[in-house]
């Protein structure tokens, strides 16, 4: 995509996270922790997160802490995301679409700009009967060369603009012209200013129509065009490289001989285009240290996605190779199930001009190169583990949230709803289960309910969610209520369940 960058644009004031989001630094890690890249089969069994331990000043730790809990990881994922500037392009109007506000969007000109007519029918001045001549009319974009005296009428088009001096203007359905006196009558009472939109009713020049960080639409867009734009400052979408790892991943056919199907790599990129990235197709690693490490190091993205490897087996290599790197760790595991292996890590910059930015197209490279001069980090990487539903998890917990940031978006907004059957919780941590929406019955309120297949490694449950259920540790009884999220792609509307549930 080429753009062109018109300013580096903070929209949030927001310290970087590094120094109020508890950065945490690489370290060892002891005893072995299934599901960290498994897509198929194992749930997910345990995780460790470094403590306080200064960002870069020490690769180990003799005494892992606990893990973050959930809503602690998502504010750190929010405050990283937010944690830089802005970067601003003027985006062509058939451009735009999907992006966010860079600025505020204020009007160019009075909406409308002049007076015109709401109706087709005919422009009066003073009292009836009116006289006008037979086949005179305004049209649309057809300015009024002279003012309507008193006791005349002309026909006008809807938009068109009411000469000076109008009274109102009356419907054609509502008057009678008598063709033969040149007379026209008005069938119904008529009040001065009626079906005529004067000046500036939409708008004022100068009003703000749309604050910053307003996703595009096409209404957007329709406005934008009303109000004089041809291109809008608009904020690039965050670009994400996809890297899966595991040499049991089958790209193609039916699972055979130990090896699975990558679920994960069909999955990934459709879900980040839905939060609003730019995502190139997803590359397969298989387990190879080397590999990861030159792509990490090679990446022009500015977050980069993993999945597997995240716990530390005997071919779970993210960790030891963001150690190599140098890499922060701002969040190394999180008290969720599924997903507790999760990692956000922050890679050192390469350079304004070094592999983090080679190939971009030109404008984005730099913007990109501004915002280097920022900050002296690389980009993000956000390692999910290998199971699918427990990726989700994290999509959800740090994805999401860090995306929104990086892009300008709003976070999504959190609501709660009631929840019609018992939900088993964890002793400890916080469960994610996929529900569906269903309409209150005979009165009753709107409620959700959790499908059944909700295990680490199943995704068909959430195929058929339309939300996802944050359960506390604990479980929740029928009747209470449960924070929800929205999946991205699904408005809270009721489905039909049919096998899921």
């Amino acid at each position: 995509m080429s753009s062109t960058p018109t300013s580096t644009s903070p929209m949030s004031s927001t310290p970087n996270a590094r120094t109020d989001a508890g950065a945490h630094a690489p370290r060892n890690r002891p005893g072995p922790h299934s599901g960290g890249r498994v897509q198929s089969g194992s749930t997910s069994a345990g995780s460790t997160s470094a403590g306080s331990t200064s960002p870069r000043a020490s690769r180990t730790a003799n005494k892992p802490a606990p893990s973050l809990s959930w809503s602690r990881a998502r504010a750190v994922a929010a405050r990283a995301g937010r944690g830089g500037p802005l970067i601003a392009v003027r985006l062509p109007l058939d451009r735009a679409l999907g992006h966010v506000l860079a600025e505020p969007l204020g009007a160019l000109t009075d909406l409308p700009s002049f007076d015109t007519s709401a109706m087709d029918g005919w422009a009066v001045a003073g009292p009836g009967p009116w006289a006008f001549e037979a086949g005179a009319g305004i049209l649309a974009g057809h300015a009024p060369a002279t003012a309507l005296p008193d006791g005349a009428a002309v026909r006008i088009a809807t938009g068109a603009r009411v000469p000076p001096d109008t009274t109102a203007v009356i419907r054609s359905e509502h008057a009678y012209a008598d063709e033969a006196k040149g007379l026209l009558h008005a069938e119904r009472s008529v009040a001065t200013g009626q079906d005529i939109r004067p000046r500036g009713q939409e708008c004022r020049s100068g009003e703000q129509l749309v604050p910053a960080g307003t996703v595009v639409t096409p209404a957007v867009l329709g406005l934008a065009a009303a109000a004089g734009y041809d291109a809008l400052p608009a904020v690039p979408r965050p670009r994400v490289d996809i890297l899966v790892l595991g040499d049991e991943l089958l790209a193609v056919g039916l699972p055979h001989d130990g090896l699975i199907r990558d679920a994960l790599g069909p999955m990934l990129g459709p879900w980040l285009r839905a939060l609003g990235a730019e995502v190139a197709g997803p590359r397969r690693l298989g387990d190879d240290a080397g590999a990861l490490r030159d792509a990490l190091a090679a990446s022009d993205a500015d977050l980069i996605v993993t999945t597997g490897g995240t716990a530390s087996g005997p071919v779970d290599h993210v960790h030891p190779v963001l150690a190599e790197l140098g890499a922060e760790l701002l969040v190394d595991g999180v008290a969720v199930r599924p997903g507790h292996p999760m990692l956000l890590a922050r890679l050192p910059a390469s350079g304004p001009s070094g592999p983090h930015t080679a190939g971009r197209p030109e404008g984005q490279r730099d913007a990109t190169a501004e915002q280097r001069k920022e900050s002296p980090d690389g980009p993000y990487l956000v390692g999910l583990p290998g199971n699918p539903l427990a990726a989700v998890s994290g999509l959800v917990t740090l994805v999401e949230p860090l995306l929104a940031g990086l892009a300008g978006r709003p976070a999504q907004d959190a609501y709660r709803a009631l929840v019609h059957a018992e939900v088993h919780g964890h002793p400890h941590d916080t469960r994610i289960v996929p529900v569906v929406h269903r309409a209150g019955r005979a009165g009753g309120r709107d409620h959700v309910a959790p499908l059944r297949y909700n295990g680490p490694a199943m995704l068909r449950g959430i195929a058929a969610a339309d939300g996802l259920a944050v359960v506390e540790p604990g479980g929740v009884r029928s009747g209470t209520e449960v924070e929800i999220l929205d999946l991205p792609w699904a408005p809270a509307t009721p489905w039909t369940e049919g096998c899921f549930t």
